[in-house]
C-alpha cells in the first residue's frame, strides 16, 4: 500500500469519523463544527508553510474571500449552496492569483504584505459604497440556505479530502519535490526543479482550501459581518495549531487543533485577551526553537510520525 494512503487510513479517516459520530452524543454542533473548520485551515495551511516555507499571516484573506464569494453567489445569482461553495472555492484561488507576486518575497516581507493584503481585501468589502453588492458593514444574511445539517456534513467531505491531499504532498513526487524546494531552494532549482511554479502551486492549492473553508463557513451561520470573515484570529488559531503539532505532516496540525483549540474552548473562552497574548507567544517561541513543531521531538527519539 503506498505510503500516503496508509497514512489517510491510519490518521485521516479517524478523525473523519470521529466527527461524523460525535453529533449522536454532543448536542453543541457549532463546537464541532469550528473544530472541523480548523481542522482544515490548518492543513491549508500546512500545505503552503510546511512544504515551502512561506508563513501567511494573512491567510485570513482566502478565507473571508470564500466566505463573501459564496454570499455573493447566493445572493446575485440565487445558486444552490454546492454550487455556491465551488464558487467559493474559486474565490479563493483568484484572490491567490493575484497574490502570487507576494511570492517574491520572504521571511518577514512576505507575512506583513500578506496580511496588509488581507486586510485591503477587507476594505474592500466592507466599504459602504458597494452595500448593494456586499452589504458593506452591515452584514450578510442568506438564510435561504440554512442547513447546518448539511453543510456539517460537507465540510466532513472538505476535511477528507484536505487530509488525503496533505497525505499525498507528504509522499508524492511533487511534495517531495517542494520540500527539497523549502531546504534548499538554490539546489533544488540547480537539480532541475522548478521552484518558482512549485510555490504557485502550492499557494494556489492552499487558497483553495481556505476558500472553501469560507464558503462552507458562511453557508454553516448563515448570517455573518466582514469582521467576522475576516478576522485576524482565524489567522493566528490556524498558524499555532500549525507549528504546535508540526507543519508537513498530517498528524501535527490535527493534534494543535484538538489540543489548543480544546483549551481554548475549555478555558480560554472567559479571559480571551489573555489566550491572544499567549497564541502571539507560542508563534515566536515555535518559530525560533521549536519551528518544527513537537513532531520534530517524536523523530529525534525515533518515533514516525505521519
Amino acid at each position: 500500500m503506498p505510503r500516503a494512503a496508509r497514512d489517510f487510513l491510519r490518521v485521516g479517516v479517524p478523525v473523519v469519523l470521529l466527527f461524523a459520530l460525535l453529533p449522536l452524543a454532543y448536542q453543541n454542533e457549532l463546537l464541532l463544527f469550528n473544530f472541523v473548520l480548523f481542522l482544515i485551515l490548518a492543513q491549508g495551511l500546512n500545505a503552503v508553510y510546511g512544504f515551502t516555507g512561506y508563513l501567511p499571516f494573512g491567510y485570513v484573506g482566502f478565507f473571508g474571500a470564500g466566505a463573501y464569494g459564496f454570499a455573493l453567489a447566493v445572493m446575485h445569482l440565487a445558486a444552490p449552496p454546492l454550487l455556491a461553495l465551488l464558487l467559493a472555492g474559486l474565490a479563493g484561488v483568484v484572490l491567490g492569483l493575484i497574490l502570487t507576486p507576494l511570492l517574491r518575497l520572504s521571511g518577514a516581507y512576505f507575512a506583513i504584505a500578506n496580511l496588509a493584503a488581507a486586510q485591503m481585501v477587507y476594505q474592500v468589502i466592507a466599504n459602504p459604497a458597494l452595500a448593494d453588492i456586499t452589504k458593506g458593514p452591515y452584514g450578510v444574511s442568506l438564510a435561504s440556505v440554512f442547513a447546518p445539517r448539511a453543510s456539517y456534513a460537507v465540510a466532513l467531505v472538505i476535511l477528507a479530502l484536505v487530509l488525503g491531499l496533505v497525505a499525498w504532498l507528504r509522499h508524492g513526487r511533487f511534495g517531495l519535490a517542494l520540500q527539497a524546494m523549502r531546504d534548499d531552494p538554490v539546489s533544488a532549482a540547480m537539480a532541475g526543479i522548478p521552484v518558482l511554479r512549485g510555490r504557485v502551486v502550492a499557494w494556489l492549492l492552499s487558497a483553495l482550501i481556505a476558500g472553501l473553508a469560507g464558503g462552507v463557513f458562511a453557508w454553516h451561520i448563515s448570517v455573518f459581518y466582514p469582521e467576522t470573515a475576516f478576522d485576524i484570529s482565524i489567522s493566528i488559531f490556524a498558524i499555532v495549531f500549525t507549528l504546535f503539532g508540526g507543519a508537513a505532516t498530517l498528524t501535527g496540525p490535527i493534534a494543535g487543533v484538538l489540543v489548543l483549540y480544546g483549551l481554548y474552548n475549555v478555558i480560554g473562552i472567559s479571559v480571551p485577551q489573555y489566550f491572544q497574548l499567549i497564541y502571539g507567544a507560542l508563534i515566536v517561541g515555535l518559530v525560533l526553537f521549536l519551528p518544527r513543531g513537537f513532531a520534530s521531538l517524536l523523530r529525534r527519539r525515533g518515533i514516525d510520525v505521519p
